[in-house]
C-alpha cells in the first residue's frame, strides 16, 4: 500500500501477514546467518507458522507496543527493522534489525533506523531509542555507531544462546542528541 524509498531500488514497507509466503521463504533463506546471535524468526518452520508470527506483531502494532517493517531490496524482501519494545508513555523505545546475506554490507539497515527513529522521536514524542546486540556482532554494533548512539555499557554474559552465554551492548541515543545530529547533517549538506 505504502513504500519509503531507502535509495539504490530499496524500500522500507509495512511487514504484514499477508506477507506470510514471501517472509517465510526470506527467513529460509537467511536462516543459518540471522540465527548467528539472535533467535528472530527460528520458530517459523512453515509459511503457517511465519503468518502466526506476522500477525502476532500485527496485533502489537496495533496495541502501539512493537512493530515489523521490512526491507526490500531490487523488490524481493531481504531483511527488516523492528521496535521490539515501544513505550510511548514512557518515551522509551528499543529497535533492532535482521538481514538475510543477500541484504547486508549496503547500509540498508541504517537508513531505515534513521527513518524508524525521525518518526519515533519527532511523531511519537520517544525520548530514549535502545540498541542491544550481542558482543560479537559486530555489523549490528557498527549500524549503533553509525546511527550516532552512545554505548551505555555492557550486560556481561546476559545472554545464553546456542550454548554460549553472550554479553550485550547496550547503546542509545536521546531525542535532543538525534535532533542535534540531524541538524548537523541538514546544514553540512548545504
Amino acid at each position: 500500500m505504502y513504500a519509503i524509498s531507502l535509495g539504490d531500488d530499496a524500500e522500507l514497507r509495512p511487514l504484514e501477514p499477508w506477507h506470510a509466503e514471501e517472509f517465510f521463504a526470506h527467513l529460509e533463506r537467511g536462516r543459518d546467518f540471522i540465527g548467528q546471535f539472535i533467535s528472530f524468526g527460528s520458530q517459523e518452520t512453515d509459511v503457517e507458522s511465519a503468518r502466526a508470527m506476522l500477525q502476532r506483531y500485527a496485533d502489537m502494532r496495533a496495541a502501539d507496543t512493537r512493530s515489523l517493517h521490512g526491507l526490500w531490496l531490487n523488490g524481493k524482501l531481504v531483511g527488516g527493522v523492528l521496535f521490539l519494545n515501544f513505550d510511548a508513555a514512557s518515551g522509551n523505545c528499543e529497535v533492532g534489525c535482521w538481514l538475510e546475506p543477500a541484504g547486508t554490507g549496503r547500509g540498508l539497515v541504517t537508513r531505515a533506523m534513521r527513518v524508524l527513529i525521525d518518526w519515533a522521536v519527532e511523531e511519537r514524542g520517544i525520548h530514549r531509542i535502545e540498541w542491544v546486540a550481542a558482543a560479537g556482532n559486530q555489523p549490528s554494533l557498527n549500524v549503533a555507531r553509525r546511527l550516532g548512539m552512545t554505548r551505555d555499557g555492557v550486560r556481561r554474559e546476559a545472554h545464553p544462546y546456542r550454548g554460549v552465554r553472550h554479553d550485550l551492548e547496550v547503546w542509545s541515543v536521546l531525542a535532543p542528541e538525534w535532533r542535534a545530529a540531524r541538524a548537523r547533517a541538514a546544514h553540512n549538506d548545504h
